[in-house]
């Protein structure tokens, strides 16, 4: 099925960060890749020919940097079993439909809430300029609001929130950041791949972007509707207790500091995450 390329949303975005194609293995089967802004997850044991999965899929002209990495791990010629979304804006997406081209029909999976975005059927609410923030708020008027169309590769997860091809895991549904955004746990080692329910760098300051300097944050507030639904989100990961934390902006983190900050922001949310003004802070 041929899939509609006149989305914006594949426009290459001229914004890096000093992260930029490196990769950090948090645990012998999950590896964080970071393209430009964003990271993607390799879940797998890496080895020649072993089975993986994809989770999220980068921003715009980045899938030869994402094949690349993903050969270096798993080998030539070994596209992966499935595509998890933890959302579907356009720095997850960016890199889908080449991927799809390159690899043939992988199944991509995202809730239920999400598949109009992939299906072209709904556009996301246009990114939120006057919000507090810094240099990368004022400038989301570039970001694609616009849903992609990937017909018959788009399928939904299972309402038993198991997650296909990743045994052990489940999908937990946390919104606010979009309708229809998750996060993934794993009960054994309590690792969560959060993508943007909440993050590790100030995601609106271009210096900081840049530097990836860590901090915990809420999601982005340019791309945040739901400032309520995102509190609660928080809360919910909070109460999981997670001891690794994969996030879809910034340094994954672990161990005591993740404890702690991720408690205050559930706590201080309100202070820490929500923005003194903004047309969804308004409305």
């Amino acid at each position: 099925m041929e899939m509609e390329r006149s989305s914006s949303t594949e426009r290459f975005q001229p914004m890096t960060s000093v992260g930029s194609g490196v990769g950090i293995e948090m645990a012998p089967d999950l590896y964080c890749f970071t393209v430009q802004i964003v990271n993607v997850v390799f879940y797998g044991i890496a080895g020649e020919g072993n089975d993986w999965v994809l989770i999220d899929a980068g921003m715009a002209k980045s899938a030869s940097m994402i094949k690349a990495e993903a050969e270096k791990r798993f080998g030539e010629g070994n596209p992966p079993k499935a595509i998890i979304l933890t959302h579907a804006h356009f720095d997850h997406i960016g890199a889908l439909i080449d991927l799809l081209e390159d690899w043939g029909p992988v199944p991509v999976y995202a809730h239920s809430n999400e598949l109009p975005y992939l299906t072209g059927k709904k556009n996301y609410p246009k990114p939120d300029t006057s919000v507090e923030g810094g240099m990368v708020a004022k400038m989301s008027f570039l970001f694609p609001n616009e849903s992609i169309d990937i017909g018959e590769n788009a399928h939904p997860l299972s309402d038993d929130h198991t997650v296909p091809f990743m045994p052990d895991w489940k999908w937990i549904h946390t919104p606010g950041h979009s309708d229809g955004h998750i996060s993934l746990f794993r009960n054994e080692d309590h690792a969560m791949i959060v993508g943007d329910a909440f993050v590790t760098v100030k995601q609106d300051e271009l210096y900081k972007v840049f530097t990836q300097e860590k901090e915990i944050n809420g999601p982005p507030r340019y791309f945040t509707p739901d400032w309520e639904t995102a509190e609660q989100s928080v809360g919910i990961l909070e109460a999981l207790r997670p001891a690794i934390a994969i996030t879809g902006h910034g340094v994954p983190v672990e161990g005591e500091w993740l404890k702690e900050n991720l408690t205050k922001l559930a706590a201080e949310f309100k202070t820490i995450a929500v923005p003194d003004y903004g047309k969804f802070v308004d409305e």
